[in-house]
């Protein structure tokens, strides 16, 4: 009978510990918590202060891309007259390409909406310009192109680059 008396004692004094045990980290839990509610606080004004100025500047790097890659600037920055229209088609392509490509790191600073806008919109780019050059005579000028590609952008309701410009602006105002 002893034993089991040794047992019990045992059982009993287990119990209780667990329940010390428990009433303790209860207790404690919320001090836990809000400390590590802290820390997480720090580390995200650390890591803002720090990425911050990086998104920054690569939404301004975006912005910058959209406008160079815009034919309204691109064509006047090209200056089409001694081109023929494929030649005008080429470099302009190659020029948008280059633009991007030059600008692919950006990806990492921004959203995946914003550069989900900044690729359809280099995209349209390239299918604008490919289709007006295929519409235009074999013997067409690079002037031809420029104006036919202005005279398409200039038929549609909305300019799709400002309208990529404003989505990429609204991305920032959660910022300010």
């Amino acid at each position: 009978m002893v034993p089991y008396t040794y047992l019990f004692d045992i059982l009993k004094l287990a119990v209780a510990g667990i329940g010390v045990v428990w009433f303790a980290y209860y207790l404690i839990k919320p001090y836990l918590q809000q400390s590590e509610r802290k820390t997480l606080i720090e580390l995200k004004k650390i890591y803002s202060t720090q990425t911050l100025p990086l998104r920054l500047q690569a939404y301004e790097r975006v912005i910058l891309l959209i406008e160079r890659i815009n034919p309204t600037n691109m064509l006047v920055r090209l200056n089409a007259p001694s081109y023929t229209a494929e030649e005008l088609q080429s470099i302009v392509i190659n020029e948008v390409r280059n633009e991007f490509q030059h600008n692919i790191t950006q990806q990492i600073y921004v959203s995946a909406q914003a550069w989900a806008v900044l690729r359809k919109i280099k995209d349209d780019t390239i299918n604008l310009v490919t289709n007006c050059t295929r519409a235009l005579p074999a013997e067409a000028t690079g002037m031809d192109l420029s104006r036919m590609v202005l005279t398409q952008l200039s038929q549609l309701e909305e300019n799709p680059y400002d309208i990529a410009a404003s989505m990429i602006k609204k991305e920032l105002e959660p910022l300010f």
